[in-house]
């Protein structure tokens, strides 16, 4: 028992030592090779070679924004006939009320114009009367209309209205302007037919019933007209013009 157990304690030191002996081998020579043959790869990866740096220059911002008024300018026309919104000019409120006057003006930009010689001018000079955009005559300006009050009444009703003056027209202060004015709008009801629907078939009220009364057609109905007298008083006020339609809107 003895014997054999010195014969594994020699066979274990024996493999120590070959293993040991192995190991050295390895650092000592196949490490070397190792290292070798690695260090072009770490070569060719610490340096990486010469390099190029490119410079980005960024490109001008392109604007292709419009502005909104160039849509009312009309290219290459007369400068003096451009609508108001397509120049800017050097007004002088002390000029004499109705009295000619003449402004300097120039162009806005993007706007494209020519003088009578079609040569291309910036700086020109308009003609005009000295006066404010709400004392123009109502033919040069537009004005929003109203179908909330009664056109047939007495006295006349008055309604406020937004007025804006027409593109070519020119004068001074805000063209944008509220103005008071009457009643003026119409439903599709013909005079001509109401007063034709009074005189033949009033007693039972037709022309009525047209003008949309329904409730003084219906007591015109089964009062036989008021025995005519109704009738007859209905002929001469929708004659006038004093009874109008149901809605409160004009003839036509």
């Amino acid at each position: 028992m003895v014997a054999a157990a010195v014969s594994l304690g020699v066979l274990l030191r024996l493999c120590r030592v070959l293993l040991f002996l192995s190991q050295f081998y390895i650092l000592s020579g196949g490490g070397s090779l190792n290292l070798e043959q690695s260090q072009p790869l770490a070569q060719s990866i610490k340096d990486p070679g010469p390099t190029r740096t490119f410079t980005v220059v960024p490109r001008a911002a392109e604007s292709t924004d419009i502005p909104p008024y160039v849509m009312k300018c009309p290219s290459n026309g007369l400068c003096s006939r451009l609508p108001a919104d397509c120049v800017e000019c050097r007004t002088n409120f002390s000029c004499v009320y109705g009295k000619p006057v003449t402004f300097d003006c120039t162009v806005k930009p993007s706007v494209t114009c020519v003088d009578q010689d079609f040569k291309s001018q910036k700086n020109f000079v308009i003609n005009m009367t000295c006066r404010f955009c709400w004392q123009l005559p109502e033919t040069d300006y537009e004005c929003s209309n109203s179908t909330s009050c009664m056109t047939v009444s007495c006295p006349r009703q008055r309604y406020t209205a937004n007025c804006t003056v027409r593109d070519h027209i020119h004068c001074l202060g805000n063209r944008t302007f509220p103005k008071m004015l009457y009643c003026n709008w119409t439903g599709g009801y013909k005079w001509s037919t109401a007063l034709a629907l009074s005189i033949t078939l009033g007693g039972f009220g037709a022309d009525r019933f047209y003008l949309g009364q329904w409730r003084e057609g219906l007591g015109k109905l089964f009062s036989f007209g008021g025995l005519g007298i109704w009738t007859l008083i209905d002929v001469l006020l929708i004659g006038v013009g004093y009874v109008g339609p149901a809605d409160g809107s004009l003839y036509i």
